[in-house]
Protein backbone atom coordinates (compact mmCIF):
# COMPACT_ATOMS: atom_id res chain seq x y z
CA UNK A 1 0.00 0.00 0.00
CA UNK A 2 1.27 3.48 -0.84
CA UNK A 3 1.94 5.63 2.23
CA UNK A 4 -0.16 8.80 2.32
CA UNK A 5 2.63 10.83 3.84
CA UNK A 6 0.94 14.20 3.27
CA UNK A 7 -1.89 13.32 5.69
CA UNK A 8 -1.04 14.24 9.25
CA UNK A 9 -1.54 11.41 11.69
CA UNK A 10 -2.23 11.92 15.40
CA UNK A 11 -1.36 9.45 18.15
CA UNK A 12 -1.09 9.27 21.91
CA UNK A 13 2.29 8.31 23.35
CA UNK A 14 2.78 5.70 26.07
CA UNK A 15 6.31 6.90 26.75
CA UNK A 16 7.99 10.30 27.01
CA UNK A 17 10.11 12.25 29.50
CA UNK A 18 10.54 15.70 30.95
CA UNK A 19 13.97 17.16 31.63
CA UNK A 20 13.54 18.70 35.05
CA UNK A 21 14.93 22.15 35.87
CA UNK A 22 18.53 21.94 37.06
CA UNK A 23 17.52 23.46 40.40
CA UNK A 24 14.25 21.58 40.82
CA UNK A 25 15.18 19.94 44.12
CA UNK A 26 16.19 23.31 45.57
CA UNK A 27 12.85 24.74 44.46
CA UNK A 28 10.75 22.08 46.17
CA UNK A 29 12.83 20.71 49.08
CA UNK A 30 14.75 22.15 52.04
CA UNK A 31 18.40 22.81 51.15
CA UNK A 32 19.79 19.99 53.30
CA UNK A 33 17.59 17.45 51.48
CA UNK A 34 17.99 19.00 48.02
CA UNK A 35 21.77 18.64 48.24
CA UNK A 36 21.36 14.86 48.55
CA UNK A 37 19.04 14.41 45.59
CA UNK A 38 20.09 13.09 42.17
CA UNK A 39 22.10 15.48 40.02
CA UNK A 40 24.26 15.24 36.94
CA UNK A 41 27.39 17.09 35.89
CA UNK A 42 29.32 17.13 32.64
CA UNK A 43 32.84 15.77 33.13
CA UNK A 44 33.89 15.54 29.50
CA UNK A 45 32.44 16.07 26.05
CA UNK A 46 31.11 12.51 26.03
CA UNK A 47 30.53 11.64 29.69
CA UNK A 48 28.54 12.77 32.70
CA UNK A 49 28.61 11.95 36.40
CA UNK A 50 25.38 11.04 38.21
CA UNK A 51 25.43 11.64 41.97
CA UNK A 52 22.73 10.35 44.33
CA UNK A 53 23.01 11.01 48.08
CA UNK A 54 26.80 10.96 48.11
CA UNK A 55 27.24 8.04 45.70
CA UNK A 56 28.21 8.63 42.10
CA UNK A 57 28.87 6.85 38.83
CA UNK A 58 29.62 7.94 35.28
CA UNK A 59 27.79 7.17 32.08
CA UNK A 60 28.17 8.03 28.37
CA UNK A 61 26.53 11.29 27.37
CA UNK A 62 24.24 10.98 24.34
CA UNK A 63 24.31 13.59 21.60
CA UNK A 64 21.32 14.24 19.31
CA UNK A 65 21.61 14.61 15.58
CA UNK A 66 20.46 12.52 12.67
CA UNK A 67 22.50 11.21 9.78
CA UNK A 68 22.02 8.75 6.98
CA UNK A 69 24.02 5.57 7.45
CA UNK A 70 25.70 3.60 4.68
CA UNK A 71 22.84 1.10 4.85
CA UNK A 72 20.30 3.82 4.15
CA UNK A 73 18.89 3.86 7.68
CA UNK A 74 18.53 7.07 9.67
CA UNK A 75 20.85 7.04 12.67
CA UNK A 76 19.86 9.21 15.63
CA UNK A 77 22.42 10.79 17.94
CA UNK A 78 22.37 13.85 20.21
CA UNK A 79 23.84 17.33 19.95
CA UNK A 80 20.93 19.38 21.32
CA UNK A 81 17.56 18.81 22.94
CA UNK A 82 14.18 19.56 21.35
CA UNK A 83 12.82 22.99 22.35
CA UNK A 84 10.23 21.55 24.72
CA UNK A 85 12.49 19.11 26.54
CA UNK A 86 12.42 21.36 29.62
CA UNK A 87 9.83 24.03 28.74
CA UNK A 88 6.35 22.56 29.03
CA UNK A 89 4.74 25.28 26.91
CA UNK A 90 7.27 24.73 24.13
CA UNK A 91 6.68 21.02 24.59
CA UNK A 92 3.05 21.34 23.60
CA UNK A 93 4.14 23.12 20.42
CA UNK A 94 6.60 20.30 19.69
CA UNK A 95 3.86 17.72 20.23
CA UNK A 96 1.49 19.55 17.92
CA UNK A 97 4.16 19.69 15.23
CA UNK A 98 4.94 15.99 15.62
CA UNK A 99 1.32 14.80 15.72
CA UNK A 100 1.41 13.62 19.35
CA UNK A 101 -1.63 14.45 21.46
CA UNK A 102 -1.68 12.95 24.96
CA UNK A 103 1.41 11.34 26.48
CA UNK A 104 2.69 9.60 29.59
CA UNK A 105 5.53 11.72 30.98
CA UNK A 106 8.24 10.04 33.04
CA UNK A 107 10.97 11.90 34.88
CA UNK A 108 14.58 12.01 33.66
CA UNK A 109 16.93 12.75 36.56
CA UNK A 110 14.08 11.70 38.85
CA UNK A 111 14.41 8.11 37.61
CA UNK A 112 17.64 7.93 39.61
CA UNK A 113 15.64 8.43 42.82
CA UNK A 114 15.29 4.65 42.94
CA UNK A 115 18.92 4.61 44.14
CA UNK A 116 18.15 6.59 47.31
CA UNK A 117 18.59 4.45 50.44
CA UNK A 118 17.15 6.84 53.06
CA UNK A 119 13.43 6.31 53.69
CA UNK A 120 12.83 9.82 54.99
CA UNK A 121 14.61 11.41 52.03
CA UNK A 122 12.71 9.54 49.31
CA UNK A 123 9.43 10.02 51.20
CA UNK A 124 9.92 13.80 51.25
CA UNK A 125 11.15 13.89 47.67
CA UNK A 126 8.20 11.92 46.31
CA UNK A 127 5.69 14.08 48.16
CA UNK A 128 7.27 17.29 46.86
CA UNK A 129 7.93 16.15 43.29
CA UNK A 130 4.42 14.82 42.82
CA UNK A 131 2.99 18.18 43.82
CA UNK A 132 5.33 19.82 41.29
CA UNK A 133 4.33 17.32 38.58
CA UNK A 134 0.64 17.92 39.20
CA UNK A 135 1.00 21.70 39.18
CA UNK A 136 3.67 22.39 36.56
CA UNK A 137 3.37 19.48 34.13
CA UNK A 138 -0.17 18.12 34.32
CA UNK A 139 -1.45 21.59 35.15
CA UNK A 140 -0.22 22.94 31.80
CA UNK A 141 -2.49 20.56 29.86
CA UNK A 142 -4.48 18.22 32.12
CA UNK A 143 -6.24 16.62 29.15
CA UNK A 144 -2.93 15.83 27.39
CA UNK A 145 -0.01 15.41 29.81
CA UNK A 146 -0.03 12.37 32.12
CA UNK A 147 3.00 12.65 34.44
CA UNK A 148 4.11 9.55 36.34
CA UNK A 149 4.23 9.91 40.11
CA UNK A 150 7.52 9.36 41.94
CA UNK A 151 7.13 6.62 44.54
CA UNK A 152 8.94 6.02 47.87
CA UNK A 153 9.60 2.29 47.65
CA UNK A 154 11.85 1.58 50.64
CA UNK A 155 8.80 0.92 52.81
CA UNK A 156 5.44 -0.38 51.60
CA UNK A 157 3.49 1.79 54.04
CA UNK A 158 5.21 4.91 52.66
CA UNK A 159 4.34 3.74 49.16
CA UNK A 160 0.68 3.23 50.04
CA UNK A 161 0.49 6.69 51.60
CA UNK A 162 2.00 8.27 48.50
CA UNK A 163 -0.46 6.47 46.22
CA UNK A 164 -3.26 8.24 48.11
CA UNK A 165 -1.43 11.57 47.94
CA UNK A 166 -0.68 11.27 44.20
CA UNK A 167 -4.22 10.20 43.40
CA UNK A 168 -5.55 13.15 45.38
CA UNK A 169 -3.45 15.45 43.20
CA UNK A 170 -5.04 13.98 40.09
CA UNK A 171 -2.06 11.93 38.94
CA UNK A 172 -2.98 8.74 37.08
CA UNK A 173 0.14 6.58 36.90
CA UNK A 174 2.85 5.45 39.32
CA UNK A 175 6.48 5.37 38.20
CA UNK A 176 7.93 2.15 39.61
CA UNK A 177 11.43 0.89 38.74
CA UNK A 178 11.74 -2.56 37.22
CA UNK A 179 14.19 -3.55 39.97
CA UNK A 180 13.66 -3.29 43.73
CA UNK A 181 16.14 -1.66 46.11
CA UNK A 182 18.83 -3.95 47.55
CA UNK A 183 17.62 -5.95 50.53
CA UNK A 184 13.91 -5.66 49.72
CA UNK A 185 11.54 -8.39 48.61
CA UNK A 186 11.04 -8.60 44.85
CA UNK A 187 7.80 -7.58 43.13
CA UNK A 188 6.35 -11.09 43.17
CA UNK A 189 6.35 -11.25 47.00
CA UNK A 190 3.29 -10.58 49.14
CA UNK A 191 5.16 -7.79 50.95
CA UNK A 192 3.96 -5.47 48.17
CA UNK A 193 0.33 -6.58 48.34
CA UNK A 194 -0.82 -3.35 50.06
CA UNK A 195 0.72 -1.31 47.23
CA UNK A 196 -1.09 -3.21 44.50
CA UNK A 197 -4.35 -3.01 46.46
CA UNK A 198 -3.96 0.75 46.94
CA UNK A 199 -3.14 1.31 43.27
CA UNK A 200 -6.16 -0.72 42.16
CA UNK A 201 -8.49 1.09 44.54
CA UNK A 202 -7.20 4.49 43.40
CA UNK A 203 -7.42 3.56 39.72
CA UNK A 204 -3.70 4.22 39.28
CA UNK A 205 -1.75 2.51 36.50
CA UNK A 206 1.53 0.86 37.51
CA UNK A 207 4.18 2.20 35.12
CA UNK A 208 7.42 0.27 34.64
CA UNK A 209 9.91 2.13 32.45
CA UNK A 210 12.69 -0.07 31.12
CA UNK A 211 16.28 0.59 32.14
CA UNK A 212 15.44 1.17 35.82
CA UNK A 213 16.96 -2.01 37.25
CA UNK A 214 19.80 -0.12 38.91
CA UNK A 215 22.89 2.01 38.23
CA UNK A 216 24.87 -0.56 36.25
CA UNK A 217 23.49 -0.34 32.73
CA UNK A 218 26.73 -1.58 31.16
CA UNK A 219 26.52 -5.37 31.10
CA UNK A 220 28.40 -6.15 27.89
CA UNK A 221 31.73 -4.90 26.59
CA UNK A 222 33.65 -5.42 23.39
CA UNK A 223 32.33 -5.47 19.84
CA UNK A 224 28.63 -4.67 19.69
CA UNK A 225 28.53 -3.64 23.33
CA UNK A 226 26.39 -0.54 22.78
CA UNK A 227 23.75 -2.54 20.91
CA UNK A 228 23.85 -5.40 23.41
CA UNK A 229 23.48 -3.08 26.39
CA UNK A 230 20.47 -1.41 24.79
CA UNK A 231 18.91 -4.84 24.27
CA UNK A 232 19.64 -5.71 27.90
CA UNK A 233 17.52 -2.81 29.16
CA UNK A 234 14.43 -4.44 27.64
CA UNK A 235 14.44 -7.44 29.94
CA UNK A 236 13.68 -5.63 33.21
CA UNK A 237 10.18 -4.70 32.10
CA UNK A 238 9.49 -8.25 30.98
CA UNK A 239 10.62 -9.64 34.31
CA UNK A 240 8.61 -7.12 36.33
CA UNK A 241 5.40 -7.88 34.43
CA UNK A 242 5.98 -11.63 34.70
CA UNK A 243 6.50 -11.33 38.46
CA UNK A 244 3.16 -9.62 38.95
CA UNK A 245 1.48 -12.33 36.90
CA UNK A 246 3.21 -15.42 38.30
CA UNK A 247 3.18 -14.09 41.87
CA UNK A 248 -0.58 -13.65 41.70
CA UNK A 249 -0.79 -9.88 42.22
CA UNK A 250 -2.66 -9.22 38.97
CA UNK A 251 -4.94 -12.20 39.52
CA UNK A 252 -5.88 -10.89 42.96
CA UNK A 253 -6.39 -7.40 41.54
CA UNK A 254 -8.11 -7.82 38.17
CA UNK A 255 -8.71 -4.08 37.80
CA UNK A 256 -5.02 -3.22 38.24
CA UNK A 257 -3.34 -2.21 34.98
CA UNK A 258 0.38 -2.25 34.19
CA UNK A 259 2.19 -0.28 31.49
CA UNK A 260 5.69 -1.33 30.42
CA UNK A 261 7.08 1.66 28.55
CA UNK A 262 9.70 1.64 25.80
CA UNK A 263 10.25 -2.11 25.91
CA UNK A 264 8.55 -3.16 22.67
CA UNK A 265 5.45 -5.35 22.42
CA UNK A 266 6.18 -8.67 20.75
CA UNK A 267 7.77 -9.96 23.95
CA UNK A 268 4.32 -10.20 25.57
CA UNK A 269 3.05 -13.16 23.48
CA UNK A 270 6.39 -14.94 23.89
CA UNK A 271 6.55 -14.42 27.66
CA UNK A 272 2.90 -15.45 27.92
CA UNK A 273 3.61 -18.71 26.10
CA UNK A 274 6.59 -19.48 28.34
CA UNK A 275 4.63 -18.73 31.51
CA UNK A 276 1.79 -20.96 30.31
CA UNK A 277 4.14 -23.81 29.57
CA UNK A 278 5.72 -23.59 33.00
CA UNK A 279 2.32 -23.32 34.67
CA UNK A 280 1.00 -26.42 32.88
CA UNK A 281 4.07 -28.63 32.62
CA UNK A 282 5.39 -27.95 36.12
CA UNK A 283 2.02 -27.74 37.85
CA UNK A 284 3.17 -29.73 40.87
CA UNK A 285 5.58 -26.94 41.78
CA UNK A 286 3.41 -23.93 40.96
CA UNK A 287 2.48 -21.60 43.80
CA UNK A 288 0.17 -19.72 43.87
CA UNK A 289 -2.54 -21.28 41.79
CA UNK A 290 -4.15 -18.70 39.48
CA UNK A 291 -7.76 -18.33 38.36
CA UNK A 292 -6.66 -18.22 34.71
CA UNK A 293 -3.60 -19.14 32.70
CA UNK A 294 -0.75 -16.62 33.05
CA UNK A 295 -0.93 -15.55 29.41
CA UNK A 296 -4.59 -14.63 29.77
CA UNK A 297 -3.79 -12.43 32.77
CA UNK A 298 -0.81 -10.89 30.97
CA UNK A 299 -2.93 -10.10 27.90
CA UNK A 300 -5.73 -8.71 30.04
CA UNK A 301 -3.83 -6.36 32.35
CA UNK A 302 -0.39 -5.57 30.92
CA UNK A 303 0.08 -2.89 28.27
CA UNK A 304 3.30 -2.34 26.32
CA UNK A 305 4.61 0.65 24.37
CA UNK A 306 7.06 0.70 21.48
CA UNK A 307 8.37 3.41 19.20
CA UNK A 308 10.04 2.04 16.04
CA UNK A 309 9.62 -1.76 16.22
CA UNK A 310 8.32 -2.90 12.85
CA UNK A 311 7.17 -6.22 14.34
CA UNK A 312 5.16 -4.66 17.18
CA UNK A 313 1.88 -4.24 15.27
CA UNK A 314 1.90 -7.99 14.57
CA UNK A 315 1.66 -8.61 18.31
CA UNK A 316 -1.91 -7.41 17.93
CA UNK A 317 -3.13 -8.42 14.49
CA UNK A 318 -1.25 -11.74 14.31
CA UNK A 319 -0.84 -12.76 17.96
CA UNK A 320 -4.04 -11.48 19.54
CA UNK A 321 -2.40 -9.15 22.04
CA UNK A 322 -4.56 -6.01 22.06
CA UNK A 323 -2.79 -3.88 24.65
CA UNK A 324 -0.15 -2.53 22.28
CA UNK A 325 0.42 1.21 22.22
CA UNK A 326 2.83 3.44 20.41
CA UNK A 327 5.23 5.79 22.20
CA UNK A 328 7.48 8.61 21.01
CA UNK A 329 10.14 8.54 23.78
CA UNK A 330 10.31 12.32 23.40
CA UNK A 331 12.87 13.92 23.79
CA UNK A 332 15.37 11.03 23.88
CA UNK A 333 17.81 10.11 21.11
CA UNK A 334 16.20 6.74 20.42
CA UNK A 335 12.79 8.41 20.15
CA UNK A 336 10.91 9.72 17.13
CA UNK A 337 11.31 13.49 17.50
CA UNK A 338 11.90 15.05 14.10
CA UNK A 339 10.57 12.05 12.21
CA UNK A 340 7.38 11.14 14.07
CA UNK A 341 5.11 11.49 11.06
CA UNK A 342 7.39 9.36 8.92
CA UNK A 343 7.47 6.72 11.66
CA UNK A 344 3.69 6.69 12.17
CA UNK A 345 3.02 6.34 8.45
CA UNK A 346 5.56 3.54 8.06
CA UNK A 347 4.17 1.63 11.03
CA UNK A 348 0.43 2.11 10.59
CA UNK A 349 -0.56 3.01 7.03
CA UNK A 350 -0.86 -0.60 5.91
CA UNK A 351 -2.93 -1.78 8.88
CA UNK A 352 -6.67 -2.24 9.18
CA UNK A 353 -8.37 0.82 10.63
CA UNK A 354 -9.38 -0.83 13.91
CA UNK A 355 -5.86 -2.16 14.53
CA UNK A 356 -4.32 1.22 13.72
CA UNK A 357 -6.79 3.04 15.98
CA UNK A 358 -6.20 0.67 18.87
CA UNK A 359 -2.41 1.14 18.86
CA UNK A 360 -2.36 4.87 18.11
CA UNK A 361 -5.23 5.96 20.36
CA UNK A 362 -7.48 3.26 21.82
CA UNK A 363 -5.20 1.37 24.20
CA UNK A 364 -3.93 4.64 25.67
CA UNK A 365 -7.44 5.95 26.25
CA UNK A 366 -8.40 2.70 27.93
CA UNK A 367 -5.72 3.36 30.55
CA UNK A 368 -6.31 7.11 30.73
CA UNK A 369 -9.94 7.82 29.81
CA UNK A 370 -9.70 11.40 31.10
CA UNK A 371 -7.59 12.59 28.14
CA UNK A 372 -9.16 14.46 25.27
CA UNK A 373 -9.27 13.09 21.74
CA UNK A 374 -6.70 14.11 19.12
CA UNK A 375 -7.79 16.50 16.38
CA UNK A 376 -8.13 13.44 14.14
CA UNK A 377 -7.62 9.74 14.87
Amino acid sequence: MEHVTDKKLWAHSGDSHILEPDDLWFQILPKDLAERMPRTELISENEERVTVDGKSFTRPLPRIFTKRGSNGLTIAEMSSRPPGARDVRARLHDLDEEGIWAEVVYASIGLWCSLIEDKALIRAAAHAENEWLASEIMGAAPDRLVPAALMPLLDVDDAVAEVAHAAGLGLKILSIPTGVAPGLKDWNHDYWEPLWAAAEEAGMVVGFHIGTDGPDQVVHGGPGGAVLNFLETSYGGQRAAAKLVAGGALDRHPDLKVLVSEGGATWVPFVGDRLNEAYRQHAAFVRPQLSALPKEILYRQVYASFQHDETAPAAMWAMGYRNVMWGSDYPHAEGTYGHTQKTLHELFDDLDADVRHRMMVGAFEELFPHVSRPPTS
